[in-house]
C-alpha cells in the first residue's frame, strides 16, 4: 500500500507555517540603513505508527537567497534513517528552492526527522535614483513570461481588470508612471479591510480586499498592461513585485506595498522571505499549478505513518 500527503493549499502557505500566518497590515519600518537577522527551522519528523513504512519521500520548501536576503545553513538534525538530502529548484518565476529527504526503511514505532535550521538575515530595499529610464521590457524569457499570464487568485485577463488597468494607466508619460499609476489606482479604489482570501477579481468587485487581495489585484494589473509582476511571501505579510528594464536592458524588480503602510520601488520590511512568485509547477504532479509551492509526503507500507512538517522563526 502506498500512501500519499501533500500540504493543502489553505490560503498561501505550507501547511506547517499555516498556524502562524495570519496576514495583517504593515506595521512601522525601520530606518533605511537596518538589516535584521531570524533563524528559521524547516523540515519533517515521520512516526512509523501501525507498522514499518518504506521508500519515504517529503519534501519542504527552504529559504533562498535574495538581492535583499541572505540565507546560511547553520543547523542540521538529521536521523540516521534518513539516507539522502539533496535540493530541487522548482519550475516557476520565483526560483524556489525545496529540501527533498528519502528514508528507504522506517521500523515499527521508530521515528526518524530531518530539521534544518538557517540563519536569515534581511536588509532594505532602496529606491532607484531615477525612474523615468525605466521601461516596460519588449522581450520577455520564458521565466517573465510566467509573471505576465494569469494564475491562481490573479486573474489578469479578467475584463474588468483590464479594464481598469487600462484606465490606471492612460494619462500616463513613463512606464515607472504606469506602474504607479495602476498602485495609486489600487489604493482608491480598493479599500483595507481584514477578509478570506478571495483574490484580485472578487476585490475589484467588493472594493476592498485584505494585503493579499491588494497585492493580487497589483499584480493582475501590471499584467494586462504586458508588466510582469509577482507575489512575495513573508511570514505574516505580503507584497507585490514588479519588473521593469534600465536604459542599459538590465532588468530590476521593486517592490510595491499597495496596503496600508505604502510603498513604491523600497521598501524597510525585515521579515524573511520565504517565496517569491505564484504560478509554480509541482514537481510531484506536473499538471497541477501551485500559488505557493506546499509540503508532500508519500510512503509505501502498512503502517500509518504520523507526519509533522515544521516551518517556524526560533529563538536565537
Amino acid at each position: 500500500m502506498r500512501i500519499v500527503w501533500a500540504g493543502l493549499m489553505l490560503a498561501m502557505l505550507p501547511t506547517a507555517a499555516l498556524a502562524q500566518f495570519t496576514v495583517s497590515a504593515p506595521q512601522e519600518s525601520p530606518p533605511a540603513e537596518r538589516t535584521a537577522m531570524e533563524r528559521i527551522r524547516v523540515g519533517v519528523m515521520v512516526n512509523a505508527a501501525g507498522g514499518p513504512v518504506f521508500n519515504v519521500v517529503a519534501t519542504a520548501p527552504v529559504p533562498t537567497d535574495w538581492p535583499e536576503q541572505t540565507v546560511k545553513l547553520v543547523n542540521e538534525d538529521i536521523s540516521s534513517t534518513v539516507s539522502s538530502l539533496t535540493y530541487r529548484t522548482i519550475t516557476g518565476g520565483g526560483g524556489l528552492k525545496q529540501m527533498v529527504i528519502e528514508i528507504p526503511q522506517l521500523p515499527a514505532g521508530q521515528d526518524a526527522k530531518a530539521l534544518l535550521t538557517f540563519e536569515v538575515t534581511r536588509g532594505v530595499l532602496k529606491p532607484p535614483a531615477e525612474t523615468e529610464n525605466f521601461t516596460i521590457p519588449k522581450k520577455l524569457d520564458r521565466v517573465l513570461q510566467i509573471d505576465v499570464g494569469p494564475s491562481q487568485y490573479i486573474e489578469s485577463k479578467n475584463p474588468k481588470i483590464v479594464a481598469a488597468a487600462k484606465e490606471a494607466v492612460a494619462d500616463k508619460e513613463t512606464d515607472w508612471q504606469k506602474v504607479e499609476g495602476i498602485c495609486n489606482w489600487v489604493r482608491e479604489h480598493v479599500a483595507y479591510k481584514h477578509s478570506p482570501l478571495k483574490g484580485a477579481a472578487r476585490a475589484l468587485h467588493d472594493k476592498d480586499g485584505d494585503v493579499d487581495e491588494l497585492a493580487s489585484l497589483f499584480i493582475a494589473m501590471c499584467r494586462a498592461q504586458k508588466i510582469p509582476a509577482r507575489t512575495v511571501f513573508m511570514y505574516g505579510q505580503v507584497y507585490a513585485e514588479f519588473y521593469l528594464e534600465d536604459e542599459d536592458g538590465k532588468g530590476h524588480w521593486f517592490p510595491c506595498q499597495a496596503a496600508p503602510g505604502h510603498a513604491l520601488g523600497a521598501l524597510t520590511d525585515l521579515h524573511p522571505i520565504l517565496q517569491k512568485g505564484d504560478n509554480f509547477k509541482n514537481p510531484e504532479n506536473p499538471r497541477e499549478k501551485q500559488r505557493f509551492v506546499t509540503e508532500y509526503f508519500t510512503a509505501s507500507g502498512r503502517g500509518k505513518p504520523q507526519v509533522k512538517f515544521v516551518s517556524e522563526i526560533i529563538a536565537e
